[in-house]
């Protein structure tokens, strides 16, 4: 059982200052693709909306209920994700999810603010809801890259 100090420590004042301000909430009039994904262990839901010019993402929204590590996770995503490439969208991904579950780096720049994040190791009941903006997005920009291939097909 953790003590009242680890979750002290959990919900540190940074990340509840992120979960307080997320960029780029809401959503887009006209997107390229639109992702829903859920935590189907605590309900938390991100909505992600892309516009995506030439491989990268041009505009971006989201529509966030989530706790606060999804919220923080969310708004480090907000702050960092236009002009990124699917490949490095998968790799952040990639990269926190192996920073919760393995132990792994923080991801790579302009990601690295998601070290904050670090004490959320222990809380694998977490982990889900943290995941959830990198999922969606990762996962909208496939969808969109998809859209553009069929509408270039014959």
């Amino acid at each position: 059982m953790s003590s009242d100090s680890d979750l002290i420590k959990l919900y540190s004042q940074r990340i509840l200052a992120l979960a307080a301000d997320i960029p780029r909430t809401g959503r887009l009039a006209h997107p390229d693709a639109t992702v829903k994904r859920r935590s189907p262990l605590c309900g938390s839901t991100v909505t992600v909306d892309v516009t995506v010019k030439d491989g990268r993402i041009a505009d971006f929204a989201q529509d966030v209920k989530a706790c606060a590590l999804g919220q923080a996770s969310a708004s480090v995503v907000g702050r960092n994700i236009i002009g990124r490439s699917r490949a490095e969208v998968e790799e952040a991904r990639d990269a926190l999810r192996a920073m919760l579950k393995d132990n792994g780096p923080v991801p790579p720049a302009p990601f690295d603010g998601l070290e904050v994040l670090l004490p959320a190791r222990d809380y694998k009941n977490r982990h889900a809801s943290i995941l959830l903006a990198l999922e969606a997005t990762a996962e909208a920009m496939q969808k969109a890259e998809d859209g553009d291939a069929q509408k270039a097909a014959p």
